[in-house]
């Protein structure tokens, strides 16, 4: 098992002295699973960015070190939570647990012209309710870092309901279509990274009122802490700190800076975020790009031979890959950046 995934495991392990014994064992694998899938999204969404999610970054609680409360940090703890009720909620529908099935509460019900709730939707109310059991009950602080942890987790919840789409069948004589049939499903988990990416970008930094959070935990601290959470609309992430400087190795952040990582120069269908992956990782971090050649040897022209033997050629092939390197004479820790405005 990999070590991302041991992590994720023993966050919500520390949640087994809290959680109803045979409740824990019955949801735990899902949630652990949908935890998982949310790291590798992050992972996904972050592979040309300076930050790339890694593995420091896969503590999803402040339970044994202080957590850091970045840009970042939101967009895991929101994809971490949407990946936990994703797949309660779909492991519901499959009929996995004994106590869960589909959502037909509005059945019958008009929703629309021409169309009436019917089918088999997802049961995300409880996808949303068990998710929020095992993950929120991970934040058990009420300072400013809690309280962001949380609202994280909500707005990645609420991406898996904003995300979902309405499915119809159609019902008349002679395929008329006279009236639809329609329920609600899930959508494609990487649509709810690609949603939740946006909401990254768009996040929002918190100020605190500094001079009554410096009652602790008074009264007037948290009433600070509350009011200026209610100002941000629950969809929303949000954070506390600047991001550090990614380009440069940060071992005490469990940060490894840049250099050394792939970049993308040429190839079919990138996007223009990627081709401009060696600018970004490699150039404004004061790196070079190196091209390296490398000769891989595939399987290559396979045949079927009866019976029953595939034989294949050896074929080879020189790949050429970019990656960022240090300038000769430079110092990783004395290269002059341009960074400018909020870089990942």
């Amino acid at each position: 098992m990999k070590s991302n995934t041991f992590i994720i495991f023993n966050s919500i392990g520390i949640y087994c002295a809290i959680f109803h014994t045979s409740a824990y064992l019955t949801y735990s694998t899902s949630v652990a699973v949908g935890a998982h899938s949310g790291i590798e999204e992050c992972k996904h969404q972050f592979t040309w960015e300076r930050w790339n999610c890694p593995e420091s970054a896969l503590q999803l609680s402040t339970h044994n070190r202080l957590r850091s409360a970045t840009r970042e940090t939101s967009f895991v703890h929101a994809i971490s939570s949407a990946g936990v009720m994703y797949t309660l909620t779909r492991n519901c529908s499959m009929g996995d647990f004994d106590n869960c099935g589909c959502d037909d509460s509005r059945n019958g019900r008009v929703g629309g012209r021409g169309w009436v709730w019917g089918g088999c939707s997802d049961n995300v109310e409880f996808g949303e309710r068990i998710s929020k059991l095992f993950v929120d009950a991970l934040e058990t602080g009420q300072d400013a870092r809690a309280l962001m942890n949380l609202h994280n987790n909500e707005a990645g919840r609420l991406a898996v309901k904003a995300t979902m789409k309405r499915t119809c069948k159609c019902h008349g004589v002679s395929g008329s279509c006279s009236i639809q049939t329609c329920w609600l499903q899930l959508a494609e988990f990487r649509e709810i990274g690609n949603y939740l990416k946006i909401k990254y970008d768009q996040a929002q930094k918190l100020e605190m009122d500094k001079r009554r959070m410096r009652a602790g935990n008074s009264a007037d601290s948290r009433g600070a802490t509350a009011e200026t959470f209610s100002t941000v609309l629950a969809t929303e992430l949000v954070f506390l700190e600047d991001s550090p400087d990614y380009c440069v190795r940060n071992a005490s952040l469990g940060l490894h800076g840049t250099e050394g990582r792939e970049c993308l120069q040429s190839g079919k269908n990138l996007s223009q975020w990627e081709r401009r992956s060696c600018r970004r990782l490699c150039t404004e971090c004061g790196l070079k790009v190196e091209e390296k050649r490398t000769e891989i040897v595939t399987s290559c022209n396979c045949k079927f031979h009866w019976c029953c033997m595939v034989k294949c050629q050896q074929c080879k092939q020189v790949v050429t890959k970019h990656y960022c390197s240090r300038r000769d004479g430079s110092s990783p820790n004395t290269t002059r950046r341009r960074n400018r405005g909020h870089k990942r």
